[in-house]
This record gives C-alpha cells, structure tokens and sequence, in this order.
C-alpha cells in the first residue's frame, strides 16, 4: 500500500459545487493522510475568504494555498490560487503557472486533473463536480487513463450539469455517484 505521499485526492469545481465541496471537506476523517487539491474556478480580482470558508468545515487538516515549488505534504487541503494555473510535478511539488486561460478560467480542472494523473497514476482520486462549461471532462479521462479512481457528481443532482455531463460523455471509466455517495466514500476513509 502506498504511503500518503504518493496518493492524492484532487477535487475540480465550479458554479453550484460549494454546497458538495463543503459536505466531502467536512466528511474527511480524523487521520485521512492523503494530500487533498481543490480547483475551484473563482473570480480573478475579487479578494476571496474560500480558504476560511473550507477550514471552518474541517478540523483535522491544515488549509492553504500552496506556493511555487511547495512540497506536497500528507494531512493538508491545498487550495489553487485564484488566477493560476495549479500544476503538480514528478518532485511531488506545486507549480504555478499564468498561461493562457483553459475553458475560460485559470485555474483550470483539466491543467490541474492531467497533471495529476501523470505524477499520480493509479494512486490518484479525481472527484469533478457541477459546473458551467467542459472544464475538467478531458482532466477525469486523463485520471481514468493512467488507472485512478474518476468519480463525476451525477448531473442530475445539480443545476449547473454542463461539466459532469461532458466528463460521462469522454469516458466510461468513472464512478457517477450522488452527492451524499461522494461524501460516504471519502467518510469512509477512501483515497
């Protein structure tokens, strides 16, 4: 079994994924070890408290936007930084980066989601849910690709079901789960 450093659990998310972002970061068990990464598409110029929002719903793990060339450490939610692109690198660190936008946001779920999946592999879990546009549809095929566990919101548990809808529609290989299944799998301590 691979030990926390190696796993990850990265989450992708956009217009209506609060509510369920919240319930899985409030879920996470007491000495859940993997590191977890939140891609949430965020205004670029507003001032936001989302990292104070997500660590008043978890006690256990430390809460942060992680820096250029930060090591990825065991027992923390990392947070990408509004306006950067979140990449992770085979030196199981962060990089920033400022290209272009991808589906119209920085940052984007797919960058983020397929930059996992190659430092990740099969020890990687994808969660995408609801949002606006295709952002992160090509980022779970990529996950399910290099053998990880792909899990997509149910569309229909959502008012915003373009992005889930397009992650069913690239690949097969995912898990499409409710909102309250999402939040049991990881209560239960998967990763």
């Amino acid at each position: 079994m691979p030990s926390a450093v190696e796993k990850l659990v990265i989450i992708g998310g956009s217009a209506g994924s609060l509510p369920v972002l919240l319930d899985i970061v409030e879920s996470l068990p007491a000495g859940f070890e993997a590191p977890v990464v939140i891609v949430l598409h965020r205004l670029k110029n507003v001032s936001s408290d989302m990292d104070k929002i997500l660590a008043d719903s978890q006690e256990h793990m430390h809460i942060r936007e992680p820096e250029d060339k930060e090591p990825i450490r065991a027992g923390h939610i990392y947070l990408a930084p509004q306006n950067y692109h979140l990449l992770l690198e085979v030196e199981k660190t962060f990089s920033l980066d400022y290209s272009e936008l991808v589906h119209f946001s920085r940052p984007s779920i797919d960058v983020s989601f397929e930059s996992a999946a190659r430092v990740f592999g099969k020890h990687l879990t994808a969660v995408l849910l609801s949002g606006a546009n295709q952002d992160g549809a090509a980022g779970i095929e990529a996950v399910a690709a290099a053998g990880g566990t792909a899990i997509v919101q149910d569309p229909s548990s959502t008012d915003y079901p373009a992005m889930p809808t397009a992650a069913i529609q690239k690949t097969n290989d995912i898990l499409i789960l409710q909102p309250v299944d999402i939040v049991n799998y990881f209560k239960k301590g998967n990763s």
